[in-house]
């Protein structure tokens, strides 16, 4: 059992499809205050404190500290998350459809042993032809407005991309594979 320090329903659902035991508890960062060089190191550094001051209520408990951050490939020093108004959600897309992007999801587990954190990369291209009436209207359907980039590619917002390359996963907000490769080297084992 371990603490998943986050409010993502959708790293919720993945966690429960997967079966793992876990329990949430909301962390309180100010995720805005926190900045580092580019958007890699920017989601370790938010999941690193998302996981401290949960551990830091729970003390001696295993908790997971999840952040996701996207950078567009050309410039990886102006990382971007969800979107800020519905101005910027039509603008993030536009941008998407002309320069290739990485969604980055850091993991950080912080235990009373040891603490061990991942990033993981996922490449998204989207497609060339996809019209700003279109990029409009998905914009307006609020769909991805609390998603960073500004989609969800696992419903609606799948139109957008012409290659995905890396972890399904990540995209989704949790890379499993990594998550298992950090809880496995602690010694978990499915039950």
């Amino acid at each position: 059992m371990f603490i998943l320090a986050s409010t993502s329903p959708w790293r919720r659902d993945l966690l429960a499809s997967a079966g793992l035991a876990f329990r949430v508890e909301a962390p309180s960062v100010d995720e805005g205050a926190i900045s580092a060089p580019d958007g890699p190191r920017l989601a370790l550094a938010r999941a690193r404190a998302k996981a401290r001051e949960v551990v830091g209520r729970c003390p001696g408990e295993v908790v997971l500290g999840v952040d996701q951050v996207g950078w567009w490939e050309d410039d990886p020093a102006a990382p971007f998350g969800k979107p800020a108004d519905l101005a910027h959600h039509r603008a993030m897309l536009r941008r998407h459809r002309s320069t290739p992007h990485w969604l980055g999801t850091a993991l950080a587990l912080e235990a009373p042993d040891r603490p061990s954190e991942v990033l993981v990369r996922t490449r998204l291209v989207a497609r060339p032809d996809v019209t700003d009436a279109e990029l409009d209207a998905y914009a307006a359907s609020g769909e991805g407005r609390e998603c960073a980039g500004g989609y969800r590619a696992e419903a609606q917002g799948s139109f957008l991309f012409g290659a995905i390359e890396g972890d399904w996963h990540n995209v989704v907000g949790l890379p499993l594979t990594a998550l298992y490769d950090l809880l496995r080297r602690r010694g978990w084992r499915l039950q």
